[in-house]
């Protein structure tokens, strides 16, 4: 799961090599995933009104789904 959303997050900036996911499970059992970009490729990610990163989110609970896990996406 950290290798699908790197893969999307790395597609969407200018700087790739930059992109960092680290995850951590809450009380909960839902895995939460930190998505750290470059301060100038923010915008890429969050996108207008916050399309991209809903969309990004939608994917990732879709693949999340097809294994049974319980996730978040967080950009920070």
């Amino acid at each position: 799961m950290q290798d699908l959303l790197k893969a999307i997050a790395s597609g969407l900036v200018e700087k790739p090599d930059q992109v960092v996911v680290t995850s951590e499970t809450d009380a909960h059992g839902t895995v939460v995933y930190h998505l750290h970009v470059a301060e100038d490729d923010m915008g890429r990610v969050i996108g207008k009104q916050g399309r991209i990163a809903r969309a990004i989110r939608v994917v990732m609970r879709a693949a999340a789904t097809r294994s049974d896990q319980k996730i978040m996406v967080e950009i920070d």
